[in-house]
């Protein structure tokens, strides 16, 4: 296949972490006005995973490198650097990514987050696959991960019944036989930003006073509009510069934002329902880390193979989306 697109980089191993703690739809039901057959009819969500009061996104991405490194025994000690997708970091400095680095006391690395929201492992993939593929590194560890139940609102019972926790990390690595890095597409609508949002030093943005308090603000219609009509137009830009057919997608991993909003960008984009793999029955929408959490499940249960060609796409704040067409395996 003739893909002048391809990078010569690929995933070498994986790993995930959700938290011991579960919220169940019935729990809430107890918290805001809802019940369990509104939150599954509307997002398909029945669990959530939500961080111990003193756990962080930095000991979620730990726990995600440790899992990564007891099945694949892939060694850090040459990582020549870390990006970790997040925008619920431990603080606001040092970097979570710097916090791993010094839990594994990696020697000689580079250490940096990126916000890229619900994007950032697309974006953070992508970054690291650039850069292996132009020589710049060797060997980069990515991580997404996000702790939401910390910024989550539990008396607004529209993105409270959302939200969990979670982390899943990748390695890359350069490989110039087996380019694994197919494809991408970036995109930006920033005039969106005041659909999902949460305040920090500004309380305002272009002018207009925002809400929340420091606590997550989704305007979830406007949300869902942006992804049913972006994240189809991104997959053919996709396929076109990968020279492939919607039939070469062996695996469709999404953001796990919500059930329905996966539904109807198959239904817009002519992929198969069934070829989709998501993470949010379970563990709720966890934002950077949804799509390696349900990339792992794959993996787990048999159905992500060496060789399957997989179409990953992260939307969500800013506005931002990211897809990458990537060889598994």
């Amino acid at each position: 296949m003739n893909n002048l697109s391809a990078l010569n980089a690929r995933i070498t191993a994986i790993g995930s972490y959700v938290p011991d703690r579960i919220l169940t739809n019935d729990e809430l039901e107890k918290m805001v006005d809802t019940n369990d057959e509104w939150i599954v009819q509307r997002t398909g969500i029945r669990e959530r995973r939500i961080a111990a009061e003193d756990e962080y996104t930095s000991h979620l991405c730990i726990r995600a490198v440790e899992d990564m490194i007891a099945r694949y025994q892939t060694s850090l000690d040459d990582v020549d650097l870390i990006i970790v997708a997040t925008h619920t970091p431990d603080l606001p400095f040092p970097s979570a990514a710097c916090l791993v680095q010094a839990h594994f006391g990696i020697p000689v690395t580079g250490a940096y987050d990126l916000n890229a929201t619900c994007a950032g492992f697309s974006y953070a993939l992508h970054t690291a696959g650039a850069l292996v593929s132009a020589g710049v590194h060797r060997k980069v560890l990515v991580i997404g991960g996000d702790t939401l139940s910390k910024i989550t609102d539990y008396t607004d019972r529209s993105t409270c019944i959302l939200f969990g926790d979670g982390a899943g990390s990748v390695m890359v690595e350069r490989d110039d036989e087996y380019p694994a890095f197919l494809a991408h597409h970036l995109g930006s609508d920033g005039t969106g930003g005041k659909h999902v949002y949460r305040t920090g030093l500004a309380s305002h943005l272009n002018g207009v006073p925002l809400g929340g308090e420091g606590k997550l603000v989704q305007n979830g219609r406007e949300v869902y509009k942006f992804a049913v009509t972006t994240v189809p137009q991104g997959i053919e830009k996709l396929l076109a510069k990968s020279n492939m057919q919607r039939s070469d997608i062996d695996w469709f991993i999404p953001h796990s934002a919500n059930l329905r909003i996966i539904e109807s960008i198959c239904e817009k984009s002519g992929i198969p329902f069934e070829k989709a793999l998501y993470s949010l029955v379970f563990y709720g929408n966890t934002s950077a880390a949804s799509i390696p959490l349900a990339l792992d499940l794959g993996i787990k249960e048999g159905k992500v193979q060496a060789g399957d060609t997989l179409l990953l796409y992260g939307f969500g704040g800013g506005l931002t989306h990211a897809g990458l067409m990537v060889r598994w395996g």
